[in-house]
């Protein structure tokens, strides 16, 4: 099992969410986040001042998935939140050691 985590612009959420349901992916989670990478945020206008926005908002977006459906929700998650400009994000996969369904007490991937 694996945690995919992505950190997307916000406008891109719905995009990546109806991309992801095909494959089967029943359930995600959203945190609204704030951050920056290499863009080192942007400079705005705003009344004619001009301020540095140091951290943008963007969106995280978790998945727990079996290792086999992986390299597809990766290439998905890509694919979907991609803009081609600069800050389209991240995508980090992790090891799940337990997963553990609190309800039914299923454990594994069958907690997923």
């Amino acid at each position: 099992m694996k945690l995919i985590m992505a950190i997307i612009k916000p406008f891109k959420l719905d995009e990546v969410r109806e991309a992801l349901t095909p494959l089967g992916v029943q359930g995600l989670t959203v945190s609204e986040v704030k951050g920056f990478g290499r863009q080192k945020g942007q400079t705005e206008i705003y009344r004619g001042a001009e301020y540095v926005v140091n951290f943008l908002p963007k969106v995280k977006v978790e998945v727990a998935v079996n290792d086999d459906l992986v390299d597809r929700v990766v290439e998905v998650l890509q694919t979907a939140a991609r803009t081609g400009k600069i800050g389209d994000g991240k995508i980090f996969v992790m090891e799940i050691q337990q997963a553990v369904r609190i309800r039914t007490g299923e454990s594994n991937a069958e907690a997923l």
